[in-house]
């Protein structure tokens, strides 16, 4: 009889059902856990417009805590390529809602924007601060939501520093990238420009200007206060003149 039993035994563990395996979770649950919600509207196929965002910090060669939301330059630039070279795509629209990052990477999306051949429209909202100003004006044209705030500050270094001459001249330079960048694609000068990122007292215990919405109108940095709607309807603007001055060429 324990004969028996060790072979019914056997029979379960070799030839019983086999042990289930994890599955992986589906496309609608995945959905909930991200979003939120079983359903988003997507963009339509036939859509000539395409939607970047720029959010949270800005990561460039170090990797950033896991609990930081960034946006990674290594991600945004294989896209940038992508939309030059795909016809479809007539337009880009850029969010920001930023507080600086890395300056290199910062620069590196900057010129990428700067010199897309297909018309850029860029929105800040809520924030788009430090090395997020460049990015905003790099568009051929900028809003600015009233409520949001773009601060202007020196650069600044993290970690380790070697206190040598030769350190603080390469900060001055990279600086000097930053502000000759800004004054080129945007309406403020040199002087303003400096002015409010050197400014004291109005940060506190820090160098720098804080300005917003219409504040930055006004110093020329960004080029209109606006929202959704006044974007898009810039950008198809611009869409539909560059369509005109194509066919005028090609006739």
């Amino acid at each position: 009889m324990n004969n028996d039993i060790q072979k019914n035994d056997t029979d379960n563990q070799e030839g019983g059902e086999p042990q289930k395996e994890e599955k992986a979770p589906s496309a609608l649950m995945e959905k909930i856990q991200q979003l939120g919600q079983t359903n988003v509207p997507q963009l339509s196929q036939d859509s000539k417009i395409h939607c970047l965002t720029i959010i949270g910090q800005i990561e460039g060669h170090l990797a950033l805590p896991p609990q930081n939301k960034t946006t990674k330059y290594e991600h945004i630039i294989p896209q940038l390529v992508a939309i030059e070279q795909n016809p479809k795509i007539e337009g880009v629209l850029i969010i920001l809602n930023t507080v600086g990052g890395d300056v290199e990477a910062g620069l590196a999306i900057s010129e990428m924007l700067a010199t897309l051949s297909k018309p850029t429209v860029s929105i800040v909202l809520g924030g788009g601060h430090s090395i997020g100003v460049p990015i905003a004006v790099s568009c051929d044209y900028s809003f600015i939501a009233e409520t949001a705030t773009m601060t202007i500050h020196p650069i600044r270094l993290t970690g380790l520093v070697i206190g040598v001459p030769a350190t603080f001249e390469y900060l001055d330079k990279m600086q000097e990238r930053v502000v000759n960048f800004v004054t080129k694609h945007s309406k403020i000068t040199e002087e303003t420009f400096k002015d409010l990122m050197f400014a004291k007292g109005n940060l506190t215990r820090d160098i720098g200007t804080n300005v917003i919405g219409a504040d930055a109108v006004k110093s020329g940095l960004i080029d209109d206060v606006g929202g959704l709607g006044q974007a898009m309807k810039k950008l198809n603007e611009m869409i539909d003149l560059q369509k005109e001055k194509n066919e005028g060429l090609i006739q």
